[in-house]
């Protein structure tokens, strides 16, 4: 494990420095999940393929990831490290910078923030999307820890403790119907959420889950010894709670889809790009994977994603290779 740790980090520190001139078959934007999995397959295909990473991932705060088969329980970033020393045995390099604008002409062409700008023949692009927490004293210092979002996430690390679950919007509600089946005590904290604003429906279903609608704005959470310990609200009142889920407002991360003149599609959370089966973007040359075309991604429909937009990368530029022989 160490050498291979030392090879890995020697690869990275060989890449920061190496010349990034000349056209690569793909640039991958984004050294997640989705990301990593494409470059992998790439590199596997014998294309000189790029991965320019800005060391952002979305579950960066979380311990541990779960629900990846074989995988459940790993720190992220140890997955990461993983899929960066995987991918430097077929070549593939990384460069840990930004990608801040992107052109199109008869190949794309990639600035990045250090200052160079790099060409690629085909472009994929998994720059997910970023959470915006409420803005509640305490949610982001806890958020990964006792502060959760996702219960296929995290629900079974905490199953049957004390649950509350911050609504942001009337679409909290859901949130809290599907987290009371991994406990018993949930209370739903309105916060600036009017009471008037959940249906009879939604009434209905909150009774029959159990689940206590408390109304009131929310002032912070009460943290002891360092661990979450209640909900406290504007009035004073304190209600003791081990968890709370919130729902974070997702930015998708479209800046470089935008530039190129992608179509998105509107959904309840976001402005996606319009993608086939396989994530090709309306932008010919262009796929992508992971959060940077829905939110519901988690790391292995990430992985997943990668992989598919990879193969299909490969079909086509070994395609076009051929008919450009044949127009020949």
């Amino acid at each position: 494990m160490t050498r291979n740790k030392d090879l890995s980090e020697k690869h990275l520190a060989e890449t920061a420095e190496k010349d990034l001139s000349g056209t690569y078959d793909v640039v991958v934007v984004g050294g997640g999940a989705a990301g990593l999995s494409a470059a992998l397959v790439l590199g596997r295909s014998r294309l000189r393929t790029l991965v320019v990473d800005a060391g952002e991932p979305r579950n960066a705060p979380s311990d541990h990831m779960q629900g990846y088969l074989t995988r459940d329980g790993m720190p992220p970033a140890e997955f990461l490290a993983l899929g960066r020393k995987e991918i430097a045995r077929y070549g593939v390099q990384l460069v840990r910078d930004r990608a801040v604008d992107v052109t199109r002409g008869e190949e794309f062409a990639v600035e990045l923030a250090g200052g160079r700008t790099v060409r690629a023949r085909r472009l994929i692009v998994t720059t997910g999307l970023r959470d915006e927490l409420p803005a509640v004293p305490g949610v982001a210092e806890r958020y990964g820890r006792d502060v959760l979002h996702c219960p296929f996430c995290h629900g079974w690390e905490v199953r049957d403790e004390r649950f509350g679950v911050l609504a942001s919007s009337p679409l909290s509600v859901h949130q809290a119907l599907m987290v009371s089946h991994w406990s018993d005590d949930v209370t739903l904290f309105l916060d600036t959420v009017a009471e008037a604003a959940l249906s009879d429906e939604d009434l209905r279903r909150l009774a029959a889950a159990r689940v206590k609608v408390v109304p009131g704005a929310v002032a912070g959470l009460r943290v002891e010894e360092e661990r979450l310990t209640g909900v406290r609200l504007a009035d004073g009142t304190v209600h003791d709670r081990s968890v709370v889920f919130v729902a974070p407002r997702a930015v998708p991360q479209t800046g470089l889809m935008e530039r190129l003149g992608a179509e998105l599609r509107e959904t309840p959370f976001g402005a996606y790009p319009v993608v086939d089966p396989t994530g090709l973007t309306t932008v010919p040359g262009v796929w992508t994977a992971g959060n940077a075309m829905g939110f519901a991604e988690q790391v292995v429909h990430a992985a997943s994603g990668g992989y598919r937009a990879a193969t299909a990368v490969v079909g086509d530029l070994i395609m076009s290779r051929l008919d450009a022989a044949i127009g020949g």
